[in-house]
């Protein structure tokens, strides 16, 4: 950040009164501009006999590999409104949006992905925009070796696991910046 979106004037990093982190502060109004981590959205929308769908991305980051249907939350909406958009978006599938089923933390890029459980309503579904191609699979057709992220990644994992033992749980957990630089 350069300058302020208040009064346009140039901002400097420095600590706040009474604050411990570095901030962009206005050199003319004091107008303090926090930044805060952005939430990653999504569901995993489950069809009627167990198959999940999942989009295989035409944009960056990841391009070309699978995920879940996720996305920045927007202002004004909540979570389980943006799980539902987002799969709207990026599959044009609708979805019933269930309990929150894993939240991970990625303090390395500021990041914090929320995923909810949901059931697809109908098999009206086709790649958005952000899409290549959307497909349900079975577990064993999931491609494991071709998914974007890790909380897709893990969240699949516990999911899968769990509907097998017949009760589903929450999960949580922090995540640690991987040897390369990827979600």
């Amino acid at each position: 950040m350069k300058f302020c979106s208040e009064c346009g004037a140039p901002v400097e990093l420095r600590y706040p009164p009474d604050d411990n982190r570095e901030r962009h502060v206005c050199t003319a109004c004091a107008t303090i501009h926090y930044q805060n981590p952005k939430l990653v959205i999504g569901a995993i929308p489950e069809w009627e006999d167990g198959r999940i769908l999942l989009c295989r991305r035409a944009i960056e980051p990841r391009h070309g590999l699978w995920t879940l249907p996720a996305g920045f939350m927007e202002n004004n909406e909540t979570t389980a409104e943006a799980a539902a958009r987002e799969t709207l978006e990026e599959a044009n599938a609708r979805v019933a949006i269930g309990e929150l089923y894993s939240m991970y933390n990625l303090p390395y890029i500021s990041q914090v992905y929320l995923l909810f459980r949901a059931r697809l309503l109908d098999l009206n579904f086709s790649p958005g925009t952000e899409s290549l191609e959307v497909e349900l699979f079975a577990e064993q057709d999931i491609p494991w070796d071709e998914l974007a992220f890790r909380p897709v990644l893990y969240t699949l994992q516990h999911y899968f696991a769990d509907r097998k033992a017949g009760h589903f749980k929450f999960y949580s957990d922090d995540l640690l910046a991987p040897m390369r630089q990827q979600p």
